[in-house]
């Protein structure tokens, strides 16, 4: 099958960790003898110009390629430049969803009818039933037309690992139990309560991995270190060495992080908002109401008396291999192509 992959977010020499979860499935694909072309921005920054050239390039990338199905990624702008190939070489179109897109409809004006427009013809895919739900309360026309399937996890990348040799490496020191959260230090990921719960712990280390807006709030905290944005990779580096992944998110349409920790048989704090609680069973990790302090450190003190490794956890992780749900795309793009 002829797959015209387009993605506002993919990999690229100078942000090789962007869309990386997109890539992983592409690759899948490929191994399954689909053959792909691109049309993908693979750089963070810039002007709004970038998703004019996105469309661009996926209506001349139709016209040289001639897929039978266009595969995008997020709803808008990318799901409209996904709509346009397709158009153009009267092809399939499948669209994945994975969170701000849906988030977007209906409060930036226009996002709506845009992209009601790019999904007019299109099969969808969302991350998680909890994003499934949002979509249709926003776009019910689309019932009927949305499977869900997450983006996986690359568990020869993500496994178990020596944790005390992975901190020597690191250079992570300080006292057990060792939590770890990964991602932008923004509002939505709530790393301030995450840091004000760990602080009523009486031991422990806690690093944030990744940098936003919030770093300040953070900085000059007892047993706390900020390390930073990392090479895309060493992230699997810092998942094996913690002994507990913290995200408390307020909303957290999917929560790949938590996924790689679960591959890498660590035990998760993860916000019960959204849809880390379609994959986290009680044995591999805890759900903490992300607005409670209270809770977040109940959290940290349940989850860090968990085991390390954690087989359970691993074993949560291997119902979302990424080769598995790259095997359930491809039933979607082959579905979208005979139509």
């Amino acid at each position: 099958m002829r797959i015209l992959l387009v993605s506002q977010m993919y990999p690229g020499p100078a942000a090789p960790d962007l869309g990386v979860f997109v890539a992983d499935l592409a690759r899948e694909l490929e191994k399954r003898g689909h053959e792909l072309a691109y049309a993908v921005v693979a750089r963070r920054g810039g002007s709004r110009a970038k998703y004019a050239r996105l469309a661009s390039d996926a209506v001349r990338e139709a016209r040289r390629f001639r897929p039978e199905v266009v595969y995008g990624h997020f709803l808008f702008p990318a799901g409209g430049a996904a709509a346009a190939a397709a158009r153009t070489a009267r092809a399939g179109l499948v669209v994945t969803a994975h969170g701000q897109d849906v988030r977007n409809i209906g409060s930036i004006p226009g996002f709506g009818t845009a992209t009601r427009l790019a999904l007019r013809s299109a099969r969808v895919i969302a991350v998680s039933d909890f994003l499934r739900r949002e979509l249709l309360a926003r776009l019910p026309e689309l019932d009927g037309r949305v499977d869900v399937i997450d983006c996986g996890v690359d568990l020869e990348r993500f496994h178990g690992r020596d944790a005390g040799e992975l901190r020597a490496r690191l250079g992570w020191e300080g006292e057990p139990p060792f939590y770890l959260c990964v991602g932008t230090l923004e509002e939505r990921k709530n790393p301030v309560r995450l840091a004000d719960a760990f602080a009523r712990l009486d031991q422990g280390s806690l690093a944030f991995v990744g940098d936003g807006p919030l770093r300040g709030a953070l900085e000059g905290r007892p047993r706390v270190r900020l390390v930073g944005r990392v090479a895309h990779e060493a992230v699997a580096d810092w998942v094996g060495a913690c002994d507990v992944l913290c995200q408390p998110s307020l909303v957290e349409p999917f929560g790949q992080a938590l996924l790689e920790a679960l591959a890498g048989e660590r035990s998760v704090v993860a916000t019960r908002v959204g849809g880390p609680p379609e994959f986290v069973p009680s044995g591999a990790g805890v759900l903490v109401d992300p607005t409670s302090v209270d809770a977040i450190a109940a959290g940290l003190r349940a989850a860090a008396d968990l085991p390390t490794p954690n087989l359970a956890a691993r074993a949560a992780a291997a119902a979302h291999d990424v080769r598995v749900q790259a095997e359930r795309v491809e039933r979607v793009l082959q579905e979208a192509a005979a139509q």
